[in-house]
């Protein structure tokens, strides 16, 4: 059985691909400090380990010999990489770079997770060849690790997703959720709508990584929804959907709120070259909305469910 190791087993898509992969792969799932995933399989063995630490990494890589590394862990705030630009680095270039010389020594198949924001956003429905030109030091430490993986002598492959959503499960939030609980409390919500993207359901993504692995496809893939939405628009409809109030919602743009980190205004990605190579067929928001709110257990006791 080959053997699969993933950084940042503890995070949103992390915890997914644990239980996608490990029906058919030992997975050796690791993270910074305790477990902190109730699913539990045969296959399965979650290992503490700090990817920024050499002999910690070396440890790990020793004792399971991966045949594929997933490299998920990373610093994904876009202000917390600008007030802390030294950490960013650490963990999303330092990091790739200690995870890239240790996966040389046994010829691993490395599949790096990236993102939309290392393009400008001055377009959109970017291809895997249109040139990068980050606009915050978060998508600047993200393209620094894709040169590195593309540097790599063995098999690898650049995951790009856009605006990842669904059930998070372990407590990490993401747009969906984070917005749910605040409305649930009766809370106003200010929202982007100047900011274009491709939400992606985060099963699509998992899906879509698994399919990477047993077809054994190398180089760049842009992975993400098809729907062209706006944050706002985004939580709008998901409040409409679980009959929320949706005048708490309130519009903004750019110049309304003052962030230490500039956003990309409009990325989303041109998919063709997934669907063609990987059959991938993406979720539309509308299906992924009911799958995240049907599936998640921040719904238990809160709500009877969509009307």
């Amino acid at each position: 059985m080959q053997t699969i190791l993933i950084t940042g087993a503890n995070g949103f898509i992390g915890n997914y691909l644990i239980e996608q992969l490990s029906a058919e792969y030992l997975v050796i799932a690791t993270g910074k400090g305790v477990c902190r995933f109730s699913f539990q399989h045969e296959n399965l063995f979650y290992r503490s380990m700090d990817f920024t630490d050499p002999e910690k990494v070396k440890i790990i890589f020793d004792e399971f010999s991966p045949h594929f590394v997933i490299h998920c862990g990373a610093m994904s705030k876009p202000d917390d990489c600008e007030l802390n630009k030294e950490l960013a680095y650490l963990v999303n270039v330092q990091g790739t770079k200690i995870l890239l010389e240790r996966s040389k020594d046994y010829g691993s198949f490395f599949i790096q997770l990236s993102t939309d924001f290392i393009f400008k956003g001055d377009k959109g429905m970017y291809m895997e060849e249109d040139l990068p030109a980050p606009v915050n030091y978060y998508g600047e430490t993200k393209l620094q690790a894709e040169k590195l993986v593309k540097a790599y002598p063995f098999d690898w492959t650049i995951v790009r997703t856009v605006l990842v959503y669904g059930n998070p499960r372990n407590g990490r939030q993401n747009i969906l959720s984070g917005s749910f609980k605040t409305l649930l409390e009766g809370k106003e919500l200010r929202i982007f709508d100047d900011q274009v993207r491709n939400p992606t359901y985060v099963e699509d993504v998992v899906i879509a990584i698994y399919n990477i692995i047993k077809k054994r496809v190398t180089g760049i893939m842009h992975i993400s929804g098809s729907d062209i939405l706006t944050p706002y628009q985004m939580v709008v409809a998901m409040a409409n959907y679980l009959d929320l109030d949706a005048t708490l919602v309130k519009r903004i743009t750019a110049p309304d709120l003052v962030q230490p980190a500039q956003r990309p205004l409009k990325t989303g990605f041109d998919i063709s070259k997934a669907k063609a190579i990987l059959d991938y067929q993406p979720t539309s928001f509308a299906e992924g909305l009911k799958k995240t709110f049907l599936k998640s257990s921040i719904m238990k006791d809160e709500l009877p469910g969509p009307s």
